[in-house]
């Protein structure tokens, strides 16, 4: 490494760190304030725990704004004081300085995917299932009264829950057949139990019901010798029990992470968007939904590689102090942030190619950096 690289490399670590470490900070507290009248009693060590499991979902949102303070500060900096002109007096190109900031950007970049497609999405569910099973106590009362998708076909209402017991109460199962709307099988239990992906039901029975048939059943009784086998038509199978372990598509985490709150946890990775758009028979709109969500997840790490080039020449004309370089980070990071968002809200308006909305705002802010640099 040329002394150069390493001058500027030392000059771009400090600000980027600040800034991980502030903004996190700032986003940290605000999960933390948000949820504060929940948490009373919580034992302080558990609480950290539950900031922690937060933090790698964090630093994918925040360090596009790190990377753009760190550019603006230490471009801003070598600017007013004069040492840019130094160096290029010397032969040296701008491009030339600014590599490391490039470098530096491009291993944010690298983190940034790791932590959205793999690290965060885990930990996601790990947030909400510790959140709602441990800090709260409140367990699956959220879900009372609702009616969710656990996959594969399967759904379940519970009529209440006792958080004390982690029992629910009135619960009723649901599978259709793909193929065949009106045929499908109903289970109905006392009482039972979710833990990890077995929903256990107690006191239960199980109706296999065809509602086709069912059509048939008033002619059918107008004739006591046809009625008992248009019965058996339309409740081919019926059986009760004392227990029954039914194996679900989610687990008790990802239930609380995807219905317990009113938004649900990002907690789709690489594996799981990977299978949605690669498997056959997967519905086009969950198709479209998971094209959307993979891009995004690279379009908001490559941010800060955009956002290193975009803040460049601003860092040049204007960083010229601590407090305008930081106005002026937040300025750019919060108009990058809104374009994004803008971007994909527009993406499912556009069914053929999504990616763009989704990769608008990188491409604006390039174009902007390319753009004011060539004026520099």
């Amino acid at each position: 490494m040329s002394r150069l690289t390493r001058y500027v490399t030392l000059e771009l670590l400090p600000p980027l760190l600040a800034g991980t470490l502030l903004f996190t900070a700032i986003l940290s507290f605000g999960y933390f304030f948000i949820s504060s009248q929940w948490l009373q009693g919580v034992p302080v060590a558990l609480v950290g725990q539950w900031i922690a499991y937060q933090v790698p979902d964090t630093l994918v949102k925040v360090l596009p704004m790190a990377v753009v303070l760190m550019t603006v500060v230490a471009f801003g900096r070598m600017s007013t004081e004069r040492e840019l002109v130094a160096v290029q007096s010397g032969g040296i190109s701008l491009g030339r300085v600014a590599r490391p900031a490039g470098v530096v950007a491009l291993l944010v970049t690298a983190l940034s995917v790791w932590l959205s497609l793999w690290v965060a999405p885990r930990l996601n569910v790990e947030t909400r299932g510790l959140y709602w099973d441990v800090l709260t106590g409140a367990g699956l009362l959220q879900l009372s009264g609702k009616t969710v998708d656990l996959g594969d076909g399967l759904t379940l209402f519970m009529r209440s829950y006792d958080p004390a017991t982690r029992e629910m109460q009135g619960v009723r199962l649901e599978r259709w057949e793909s193929g065949n709307a009106r045929l499908g099988t109903l289970t109905f239990a006392d009482r039972a139990t979710f833990e990890n992906r077995v929903l256990t039901l107690r006191d239960y029975r199980v109706f296999r019901a065809d509602f086709g048939a069912a059509a048939r059943l008033p002619g059918a009784a107008q004739n006591p010798l046809t009625l008992p086998g248009a019965v058996a038509q339309t409740f081919p199978a019926i059986r009760s029990g004392a227990s029954l372990r039914v194996d679900t598509g989610l687990s008790r985490q990802e239930t609380l992470a995807k219905y317990a709150d009113a938004v649900g946890a990002d907690a789709q990775g690489w594996p799981e968007l990977v299978t949605a758009l690669t498997t056959p028979g997967v519905k086009a709109a969950e198709r479209d939904a998971a094209r959307v969500t993979l891009n995004r997840k690279l379009a908001l790490p490559f941010a800060n590689l955009v956002l290193a080039l975009a803040a460049l020449p601003f860092a040049l004309r204007y960083g010229r102090t601590l407090g305008v370089a930081l106005g002026l980070a937040l300025l750019l990071a919060v108009a990058y942030y809104l374009l994004f968002f803008l971007g994909l809200t527009l993406a499912p308006l556009l069914p053929g190619l999504p990616e763009a909305g989704v990769w608008l705002a990188n491409v604006v802010f390039a174009a902007l950096g390319l753009t004011l640099l060539r004026r520099a």
